[in-house]
């Protein structure tokens, strides 16, 4: 699955320093993780299970910054399957 447009306008979005966000996106049930700066690094995205966890594709972030803290790449990455 191809993360689609309105999806990464979510997930590029300053959030809680250092915790795991719980949402809904569609028909999917969303977990993201940030890093100390608030940007989501980690995305889970799939159906829900009874204990909470996600079952169904993680994505990795990467973000490159030069010196000035500008970011030159952004880009995120299907890891495979999140059960």
């Amino acid at each position: 699955m191809k993360l689609s447009e309105p999806l990464i306008k979510i997930l590029a979005k300053k959030y809680e320093p250092s915790s795991m966000i719980n949402s809904s996106y569609k028909d999917n049930d969303i977990a993201l993780k940030t890093d100390a700066e608030g940007n989501a690094v980690l995305l889970f995205i799939g159906k829900a299970t009874e204990k909470g966890t996600i079952k169904g594709e993680r994505y990795a972030r990467t973000l490159k910054k030069d010196k000035d803290g500008n970011i030159i790449k952004d880009h995120w990455e299907l890891k495979g399957k999140a059960t």
